[in-house]
């Protein structure tokens, strides 16, 4: 089978990067190549490591999409793909027109809850109408759907009118890295009841929780002007505390005011875009993901996988891969005051949130590796192909 995946451009993203970590890990068997229109380069050389083949079709940012559609034809009859799969707006708008011109059937993607109520809140304007508008009119073409979460399923059906029999859920993955005694700062004791034929036991003392983390692309849904609230609130308790935001985006500018507008200069910081912030999630206490609207994050998965404590908000699709008190805390969406509390609750609880981060660790184990996940997705798409022929 010969896939063309087709997206935006190689951000150093959630979709981008699952998309790195899937196509890598297909069989010998399947032939994936990938397509991107738009000149954000950031994870190409990755992308090459991997040995993924990989096509620039240099169209001038922002939306071209005659252009765009017209390269995307010719690609598409010059290597005769069997299925295309496509992912993110605008790379799902080009590749429907395309799949229709040329025949060869599409497989959608639903990787975030773009038109919730919720996510409306920071879209204002016509622009947004007619997006979602284009949206619905062509979301007959593709053959099949993958949604990476249930909720994100549940609410294209309502939004999309996409039927429920066309749409199959597969999880975001990560992989599984290191043990929880060395991807967290918590000090570990081993115990004397360690024997040759029984698993290693380990005695924990946690440490003081002091060091919030988050990360992703700095934009207003991703709620991280609730989590600076809410650390304002808790350094008025905690002044030792400090907060790390990692990532870029258009909403800095903001983020930043609202730091020196709260006195935070010295406890809050945006570092910027890291190529792996997980690395830095080991040199924290807490993880905090304050998303009014998402995917099935990748970064909430890094961060069980990590086994680092995490506070997160109550959205559907977070609650999928997280349980409140037992692997989690959750808060109320877009509630500061709500997440202050949890998070002065770890403060004051850093046994039970060691607790939390492991039991993250085991169910993302269980749940989320990427070898599975991979697998998943590509025999998911060998069914539709499969199905396509006979039809």
């Amino acid at each position: 089978m010969k896939i063309l995946f087709t997206q935006d451009a190689l951000i150093n993203a959630g979709a981008e990067k699952s998309h790195l970590e899937i196509i890598s890990r297909f069989s010998a068997e399947t032939e994936a190549s990938l397509v991107y229109f738009y000149p954000r380069h950031d994870l190409r050389e990755s992308y090459q490591r991997a040995g993924i083949r990989l096509f620039f079709l240099d169209i001038p940012e922002s939306y071209h999409f005659p252009l765009a559609i017209s390269r995307l034809v010719r690609l598409i009859r010059l290597e005769k793909p069997d299925l295309i799969v496509s992912c993110l707006w605008r790379a799902d708008i080009i590749t429907r027109i395309a799949s229709l011109l040329t025949g060869v059937p599409l497989v959608g993607t639903l990787v975030n809850d773009s038109y919730s109520p919720i996510s409306w809140t920071d879209k204002v304007g016509l622009k947004y109408r007619l997006v979602y508008w284009l949206d619905r009119l062509t979301s007959s073409i593709p053959v099949h759907w993958i949604a990476n979460a249930k909720s994100i399923a549940k609410s294209h059906i309502k939004t999309l009118g996409i039927k429920e029999e066309n749409i199959s859920v597969v999880y975001r993955g990560r992989p599984v890295i290191g043990s929880g005694a060395k991807q967290s700062q918590w000090k570990y004791k081993s115990s004397n009841e360690e024997t040759a034929s029984s698993p290693r036991r380990i005695a924990v003392t946690p440490r003081s929780i002091r060091k919030f983390i988050s990360y992703g692309r700095l934009l207003e849904r991703k709620g991280f002007q609730d989590a600076i609230r809410a650390f304002s609130e808790l350094v008025k308790s905690y002044p030792d505390c400090t907060l790390t935001i990692l990532g870029e985006g258009p909403f800095r500018l903001d983020l930043e005011a609202l730091i020196i507008k709260l006195g935070l200069e010295n406890q809050v910081k945006l570092p910027g875009q890291l190529s792996d912030p997980t690395a830095l999630l080991p040199t924290a206490h807490c993880f905090l993901f304050p998303s009014w609207y998402e995917g099935f994050s990748g970064s909430l998965i890094e961060a069980m996988m990590a086994g680092i404590p995490i506070i997160a908000s109550d959205i559907p699709m977070n609650l999928e891969a997280i349980q409140d008190q037992e692997s989690a805390f959750v808060f109320p969406v877009a509630d500061p005051r709500a997440l202050a509390d949890q998070m002065l609750f770890a403060i004051q609880n850093p046994e039970k949130m060691f607790e939390l981060g492991r039991k993250a660790r085991e169910v993302a184990i269980q749940n989320f590796d990427i070898e599975v996940i991979a697998k998943q997705y590509e025999r998911r798409l060998i069914e539709i192909f499969s199905l396509q022929k006979s039809v």
